[in-house]
């Protein structure tokens, strides 16, 4: 759509926004009252506007007057406070669940906070409060605080032992928007790593019990040029996360750990899309039995199971094909077709790990998503996973939101 060289924006409007705050928008827009009109510049706001789990969709409309042009941004409005619930089990008759419930619009500002009940033999709890814009369009702050409790499978040479493993952490970070594609995080977690031995192996250089602090010092740099249409996604994301870990005794090492995800959609004629991610993931490579990269069925191997293996190096493609099998209105019902594959280095390994077949996980399956489309988040799924390697299992994961 082309506009005049020099008109400017005489009037701007906001309309369709009930909860959201208009100085909310207005405050994210680059579009300003007296500026000249681009309609590129438009297009990237309503492209912002999009992305934000209050807005469903966003559209506008220019009308030419004599003294310039008046802008109105429409905006479709999310419901924005959301349970939450994750459950996921696999043959082995391993049986977990989260819930918990987030309000993403708070105070009509696009502030987010919540808080999570998780159940996984022991109980966790989590808070969050996020206010990305709560200093101005670029600059907010997080607060995250989490008290995780599980039994952890610890894999030693002479076999594997459980531990009742302890988590207590709370971080602060400051957000900012460099330009509307590129983000940054940096912060510090204060945290309590407690391990209490249970049953199984013993090694004689592993403790059966230690209580350690750590700080964690946490960057995260965000590259978004992802366009959303309801349940739809086309474009790429890449998030590199940086962390640094300080111990303040010598049971556990010190470790720096990165990992990079790279995601990439892709509109497959008219109701069908494609999906990937790529997550490369290194760590120092101490020869510990608690390395930072675990095999999950929530975190990168559909039916794999709760925590089977854990490693220093990571490399995981998810791929996947979802397809819009009816809509109405406001509800979507898609189906999945996944591959999720992956390998691991081993503690104290080297590169050669990723490439043994011990290591190498892939698991196919089909999955469904039920979806309402002016919730934001409102996506209930479920997958089964097939293992069709070594020692593979089966199973199901359901949980709310997409995979990734």
């Amino acid at each position: 759509m082309g506009f005049g060289q020099h008109k400017v924006i005489s009037e701007i409007h906001i309309q369709g926004n009930n909860k959201t705050k208009t100085s909310a928008i207005t405050k994210l827009i680059n579009s300003k009252h007296g500026t000249t009109l681009d309609s590129l510049q438009i297009e990237n706001d309503i492209k912002r506007l999009k992305r934000l789990p209050s807005v469903a969709h966003a559209y506008y409309q220019v009308y030419e007057k004599e003294e310039g042009y008046e802008v109105v941004y429409g905006i479709e409005e999310n419901f924005t406070i959301i349970p939450y619930t994750n459950i996921y089990t696999t043959n082995n008759d391993e049986f977990a669940f989260r819930i918990g419930v987030y309000e993403f619009n708070l105070f009509g500002q696009n502030i987010v906070l919540g808080g999570t009940y998780q159940n996984d033999i022991y109980s966790s709890y989590i808070a969050n409060l996020r206010a990305p814009f709560l200093f101005s369009k670029k600059l907010g702050v997080a607060f995250n605080y989490s008290n995780l409790t599980t039994l952890e499978p610890v894999f030693l040479g002479s076999g594997t032992a459980d531990y009742k493993y302890n988590n207590t952490s709370y971080e602060v970070l400051g957000l900012y928007q460099f330009n509307f594609q590129n983000r940054i995080e940096l912060g510090i977690n204060y945290f309590n790593e407690d391990y209490e031995y249970k049953r199984g192996a013993t090694e004689e250089k592993v403790p059966q019990n230690f209580d350690v602090n750590k700080l964690l010092y946490k960057l995260i740099y965000e590259y978004n040029n992802l366009d959303y249409d309801y349940q739809y996604i086309s474009g790429f994301k890449n998030t590199l996360n940086l962390q640094y870990v300080i111990s303040t005794q010598n049971v556990l090492p010190d470790f720096v750990i990165g990992r990079n995800d790279f995601l990439y959609y892709k509109r497959i004629g008219k109701k069908g899309n494609w999906a990937s991610r790529l997550r490369l993931g290194l760590a120092s490579n101490d020869n510990s039995p608690f390395a930072p990269f675990a095999v999950d069925n929530n975190l990168n191997i559909r039916g794999v199971g709760n925590i089977i293996d854990r490693g220093t190096g990571v490399i995981v493609l998810n791929t996947e094909y979802r397809h819009t099998l009816y809509e109405k209105d406001w509800f979507v019902l898609q189906s999945n077709l996944f591959v999720d594959g992956g390998s691991w280095r081993n503690p104290g390994g080297d590169f050669g790990d990723f490439s043994k077949s011990k290591n190498f996980k892939i698991y196919p399956g089909i999955g469904l998503r039920l979806m309402h489309k002016r919730i934001f988040n409102a996506i209930f799924r479920i997958d089964y996973g097939y293992g069709i390697t070594e020692n593979a299992t089966k199973g199901f994961v359901f949980g709310i939101g997409q995979y990734f």
